[in-house]
C-alpha cells in the first residue's frame, strides 16, 4: 500500500515513519530523516485553509493538514483564511493529484 496507489483509489493518508514518527511530505516509500519504512495514517483530517485564489466560480486554496502537509484543493464556497476543512474527495487525473474540501 502506497499513497498514490490509495489516492487514485479515493482514500487520503498522511504518511508517516514508522520508526521515528516523523510526516513524510511530499510522500515517499522511505523517510526522509531517518530512512525508515513509512505508514499511512488514515483518519478524518481537517485541514486549515491558509490562502486561496479565485477563477471564475471556484475557489483554489492553500490548505494545512497536520501541521506539516500543505496541498492545493478546490472548494465551491467561499473560503475564508484560517477555516477548518475536511477532505471530501480526492485521486489522481491524468496524472495530477485533486483535492476536493469542504
Amino acid at each position: 500500500m502506497n499513497f498514490e496507489t490509495e489516492l487514485a483509489l479515493g482514500n487520503f493518508y498522511i504518511p508517516e515513519c514508522g520508526k521515528c514518527m516523523k510526516v513524510v511530505w511530499p510522500p515517499s516509500e522511505f523517510c526522509n530523516h531517518c530512512f525508515g519504512e513509512v505508514l499511512l495514517k488514515k483518519k478524518i483530517f481537517e485541514g486549515k485553509i491558509i490562502e486561496f485564489s479565485r477563477k471564475d466560480d471556484e475557489y483554489f486554496c492553500l490548505v494545512e493538514f497536520e501541521k506539516e502537509v500543505r496541498v492545493m484543493v478546490k472548494t465551491p464556497n467561499i473560503p475564508k483564511i484560517g477555516q477548518i476543512v475536511k477532505i471530501l474527495r480526492c485521486g489522481i487525473s491524468n496524472g495530477n493529484y485533486f483535492f476536493h474540501v469542504i
